[in-house]
């Protein structure tokens, strides 16, 4: 039976998506296109793919016949795109699809010069960056759904792939040291301080990132190692927004110096730096620990290691 890639494409979407409404979304398509697409395959097969909503089962859900289509779909899709990363290469990297993950922070405020160099040497490529924090980035480019990752160091201990420490299942290349700093707002007290010992945050109210974050993870492990324990007022996961409480006078934050340049020249934020930090973290990319690697991101670590001093 021959099947139909553009109905196993609709297919799919739906699977992912979880609806018919969503999926057409992501593709592109009208909903009646991809629902059409859909029945036709199920006409095509002789199996119902999905349990339409009704009152008792809101959403879609895949049945048996479902599940080992979309399993033998996903495989498919993937020697596919494995051919066009291949044939892309023959032609120079004119084509392809690049998924780099990384931080928000890394993101704003360290990649703009290698995402633009790439951009301008490989306009055909299609990038798509997945922010999310180093662990989670890091796991994602292990199992192999981000083609390469730009993370902070060290990750985190008990983060896992396989059933092995996450660093043995990744390339990791170091880029640069990422230093952290306290960050004050220009009235407080510690204002005109060049530099402070970790003991000294003790008893002041600290704004701090997720605990899911390799940022965070990392000082809370520098304030046990001197016997603090930090008075965490307000955590988050985004960097900019501490930054603006701290702006505002919230307290201090510990956040990563190449993140504030601009605050601490206009004079809205005071950096101090600290003592018994111990050595700074460093940028590194990640890439999957066996080949083959994707000609993009091959392309993408040898433009970010020229443009980050690696």
């Amino acid at each position: 039976m021959e099947m139909d890639w553009d109905r196993l494409h609709a297919f799919s979407a739906v699977a992912r998506e979880g609806g018919f409404s969503a999926a057409a979304r992501a593709i592109g398509r009208t909903q009646s296109a991809v629902s059409q697409a859909v029945l036709g395959l199920e006409e095509q097969l002789g199996h119902a793919l999905f349990v339409r909503p009704s009152a008792g089962v809101p959403g879609v859900h895949l049945t048996e016949a479902g599940r080992i289509l979309l399993e033998h779909s996903d495989q498919a899709f993937g020697e596919l795109s494995t051919a066009t990363e291949r044939l892309a290469a023959l032609t120079g990297l004119r084509a392809g699809r690049l998924v780099v993950g990384t931080s928000d922070t890394l993101g704003s405020h360290l990649l703009p010069p290698v995402l633009a160099a790439f951009r301008a040497a490989y306009p055909g490529v299609e990038v798509t960056l997945a922010a999310a924090p180093s662990p989670a980035t890091a796991a994602a480019v292990a199992g192999r759904s981000v083609d390469v990752g730009v993370v902070t160091l060290p990750l985190p201990d008990d983060l896992s792939h396989g059933g092995r420490p996450i660093a043995e299942a990744l390339r990791v290349e170091p880029l640069r040291p990422q230093p952290d700093v306290l960050i004050t707002s220009p009235t407080h007290r510690w204002a005109r301080r060049r530099r402070l010992h970790l003991r000294q945050l003790a008893d002041e109210p600290l704004l701090l990132l997720g605990r899911d974050t390799a940022g965070r993870r990392f000082t809370d492990a520098q304030l046990a190692r001197h016997g603090v324990q930090p008075r965490v007022t307000m955590e988050m996961n985004s960097v900019e927004l501490l930054k603006r409480l701290v702006e505002l006078d919230f307290g201090v934050s510990i956040v990563p110096q190449l993140a504030i340049a601009r605050e601490v020249e206009s004079g809205t934020l005071h950096a101090v730096a600290l003592r018994g930090a111990g050595a700074a973290r460093q940028v590194a990319l990640v890439l999957p620990d066996a080949d083959p690697i994707s000609p993009a991101a091959a392309a993408f670590r040898q433009l970010a290691r020229a443009e980050l001093g690696g």
